[in-house]
């Protein structure tokens, strides 16, 4: 071990990297269970035929869904073994539209005949919680999201899920609650059956809360903004809030974020009404802007080093998925 290497999460945590605005994004999914043991890319190397997870895989993103593997948690080797039925879900993430869908196949090829526009399945009114443990992706996945999807399993065994790669392996441990696509980070295991209640009453535990998948990076910092601002935490409460005036601002050069290109927010607004605020953002990864309204008063917008009034967030949305 190198010395001074700490993992990726205990990094994130000592610079006190932000969690708000950095939810993966994905406005619909497709939840395959693979039991069993996952590789670096769960569908592509696990017990489904590598030429029917490249398949699989294909034809959910030509949708424009994002797949994502989940399995059981505390199942022993020889249980994994002989998986003979194969569940699915289909969750629509959308503000208006979010739905859960359950299906099962008998044959794995069979799930290349899911009709996948929200049609086939059974409609569930239950939440899916499903925890990042994929340790093949990265390691603080699994050391630090098992003790929490153990805790969530002993509270809500029907409802918990194992799944792969959600982003943002710097977060560990991460979940995601859906269908509303609630994406959570640095969850610890005593509070995670809390998040789930404050779900279930229909708000949002700030704590860990990192933003909602259906919507880009920009408008999730900005509900969490006006979330804030307005001391309610409620889930549908920012609903239709977005961020405009959003424009590609310059490559940011703080060296530690890989160069991702800032972009900045001059209003967030609610369709049809005034600003609700104005905010100047620019790096997910860089401390929380100032309070609404303030204006940047030194630094350059570019530079993540502008900490108590800067914000930038990747331009792009990601496309590894898997």
């Amino acid at each position: 071990m190198t010395d001074g290497w700490m993992p990726c999460s205990d990094s994130s945590l000592d610079r006190q990297d932000p969690l708000d605005g950095t939810a993966g994004y994905g406005e619909r999914w497709f939840l395959v269970e693979i039991d069993g043991a996952w590789g670096e890319h769960a569908l592509l190397q696990s017990r489904l035929d590598p030429a029917l997870g490249r398949a699989l895989v294909t034809r959910i993103e030509r949708a424009g869904i994002r797949p994502l593997a989940i399995r059981r948690t505390g199942r022993r080797a020889d249980e994994r073994r002989v998986q003979s039925r194969w569940r699915w879900a289909y969750v629509d993430a959308r503000a208006g539209r979010e739905t859960v869908r359950w299906g099962a196949v008998d044959d794995p090829r069979m799930l290349l005949e899911i009709p996948l526009d929200g049609t086939a399945g059974e409609e569930s009114s239950d939440p899916v919680i499903a925890v990042c443990t994929h340790a093949r992706h990265d390691q603080c996945c699994a050391v630090k999201g098992r003790p929490v999807v153990t805790a969530l399993a002993r509270a809500y065994p029907k409802l918990t899920w194992e799944c792969s790669h959600l982003g943002g392996d710097r977060f560990a441990a991460t979940m995601v609650v859906f269908p509303h696509g609630l994406f959570y980070g640095r969850v610890h295991a005593s509070d995670a059956p809390g998040i789930i209640e404050h779900y279930r009453n229909g708000v949002v535990d700030e704590r860990y809360f990192r933003g909602r998948s259906s919507v880009t990076n920009a408008t999730q910092a900005a509900q969490s903004f006006a979330r804030s601002a307005r001391r309610d935490p409620r889930i549908d409460k920012t609903e239709g809030l977005c961020a405009v005036g959003v424009h590609q601002a310059s490559r940011c050069t703080c060296g530690q974020c890989g160069g991702h290109e800032l972009a900045a927010i001059h209003r967030v607004t609610r369709p049809g009404d005034e600003a609700v605020t104005r905010l100047h953002a620019a790096a997910v990864g860089v401390q929380r802007a100032g309070d609404l309204g303030s204006q940047p008063t030194g630094g350059s917008l570019g530079r993540c080093e502008c900490r108590l009034h800067v914000r930038c967030f990747p331009v792009r949305r990601p496309q590894a998925w898997r």
